[in-house]
């Protein structure tokens, strides 16, 4: 799928509250430095995760679904199989009537879930990784797409 620069801008510009589905408690893995990184740059990061809900991640309690969170989020990112979208996108429309955008994962599509957010208002991004992007656009984007963090001064 191919997106406009100026989508991407107004998405990030409109954006400050952002619940990242399927994160992990793994440092390595990338739904964790995704959040992580959200959340170094000013976002306000929910993580929502069934598997380790109650616990602690980035100073935030980890809920075990959507419908849990507190307030409102603007984005929903998704870290979980296309198959499993659809419920998460219905569970997002029907707890955040003010919601901005679903933003897939790098591998994660589906079109009918997408339409249904769509037709509701919502700005739907798939196959992407907003920490890419974000790098990218604001001249942060290092070899391989990968600025996860400190760079040793051993090297």
């Amino acid at each position: 799928m191919s997106y406009p620069d100026s989508l991407f801008r107004l998405i990030f510009e409109q954006t400050k509250r952002i619940a990242v589905v399927g994160v992990s408690m793994n440092p390595v893995r990338p739904s964790y430095f995704v959040a992580r990184y959200l959340g170094l740059k000013g976002f306000d990061v929910v993580p929502v995760n069934p598997m380790h809900a109650g616990e602690t991640l980035f100073d935030k309690k980890i809920c075990a679904s959507l419908s849990e969170i507190e307030g409102s989020v603007d984005m929903v990112d998704i870290f979980r199989r296309s198959d499993a979208v659809p419920e998460i996108v219905d569970e997002a429309l029907a707890t955040f009537p003010e919601l901005q955008t679903i933003w897939m994962q790098i591998g994660v599509r589906h079109p009918q879930a997408a339409a249904v957010a769509e037709a509701r208002g919502v700005t739907v991004i798939e196959g992407r990784c907003p920490k890419i992007e974000y790098q990218r656009l604001f001249g942060e984007l290092r070899m391989g797409g990968f600025a996860t963090g400190r760079i040793s001064s051993k090297l």
